[in-house]
């Protein structure tokens, strides 16, 4: 169902900056006729639309874009798109307001001083907007709208003299920070989950990221680190005895990998869950299983792991 605004002409003040479908096309380098397609075959955009019937765009519409894109350059059908997309929404009104604390001009802002920080090798000045980001935003608003993203460009910027000396400063400042605040709740919490990485599935800071988004003062969790074998995590949790094992990935996962998942979890007594990208992408293929998935927005897994937990004890 489409929603009807007066022409473009009365909208260009609009404070939820509404853009044609032109200027989404540029933005994301998907042609008009693919982002009508996806609209009218598979419902993954609704525009709103002008008296004279032109399309128009929110901000949030151009970021669903990009998400869609990044699903498909995974491998995943765009028919499929549509029930990952619909898993990631059932995050309630409180969840979604909570990355609306920060405006695009704000993060903007924030990055680009990230970013010359980086350029210019400067730990000092890095680790100054570090704690002013922390003291402003919520620890999901501070890595998943500004610090990771900042990451994520200078992954993939290794081409020019200089870029991967730079992506390798900032990844190493942010793994010690991460490493950090994943430990300050092991002292006090109640109950612990062990947090492995499939294989190739994640980036090690990606992992530790996850570690931090996830804990609480209630919850610990220790992170194996990258590369841990999945075929040996029945003697380590038969050691470690953690009340749940949270397997992540941001990859796109094979067709066998829900079989595989299932005949982990038969050999182990600790129940075990998944998160991140391959959460979205296989829930469907797990349902009805013993495996547990918690997404992969931040404070989504959070309180996911929260409630598995606390009907565990229950139990």
């Amino acid at each position: 169902m489409t929603h009807v605004l007066p022409d473009p002409s009365v909208v260009e003040g609009h404070p939820q900056a509404l853009l044609p479908i032109r200027e989404v096309s540029r933005l994301t380098g998907v042609n008009p006729v693919t982002l009508r397609a996806w609209e009218r075959r598979y419902g993954l955009i609704v525009p709103t639309r002008t008296e004279s019937g032109h399309r128009l765009y929110s901000l949030a519409d151009v970021e669903t874009v990009r998400t869609i894109m990044g699903w498909i350059e995974r491998g995943v059908a765009v028919g499929k798109v549509g029930k990952i997309l619909a898993g990631t929404r059932d995050l309630d009104g409180s969840m979604r307001g909570l990355h609306s604390v920060i405006d695009s001009a704000e993060q903007q802002a924030w990055q680009l001083q990230l970013r010359q920080a980086v350029n210019d090798f400067d730990e000092c000045r890095l680790d100054q907007l570090y704690g002013q980001i922390f003291s402003t935003y919520p620890l999901p608003v501070v890595f998943e709208d500004v610090v990771m993203p900042v990451w994520r460009e200078f992954t993939v910027r290794h081409d020019a003299f200089g870029q991967t000396s730079e992506w390798l400063f900032l990844d190493s400042f942010l793994r010690a920070r991460t490493l950090q605040r994943v430990q300050l709740t092991r002292s006090t919490a109640q109950q612990r989950v062990l947090l492995a990485a499939m294989p190739e599935g994640c980036r090690e800071l990606e992992l530790w990221v996850a570690g931090v988004l996830m804990a609480t003062p209630q919850i610990a969790v220790s992170v194996l680190a990258p590369g841990q074998p999945l075929e040996e995590l029945s003697l380590v949790c038969g050691k470690m005895k953690p009340d749940a094992l949270i397997l992540f990935s941001t990859q796109v996962p094979a067709i066998d990998v829900p079989k595989r998942l299932v005949r982990l979890g038969l050999g182990l007594e600790c129940p075990v869950l998944v998160a991140g990208d391959i959460s979205d992408a296989i829930q469907e293929s797990l349902a009805g299983t013993a495996i547990g998935c918690l997404g992969s927005d931040g404070l989504l897994m959070q309180r996911r792991l929260q409630r598995f937990l606390a009907g565990r004890m229950d139990t």
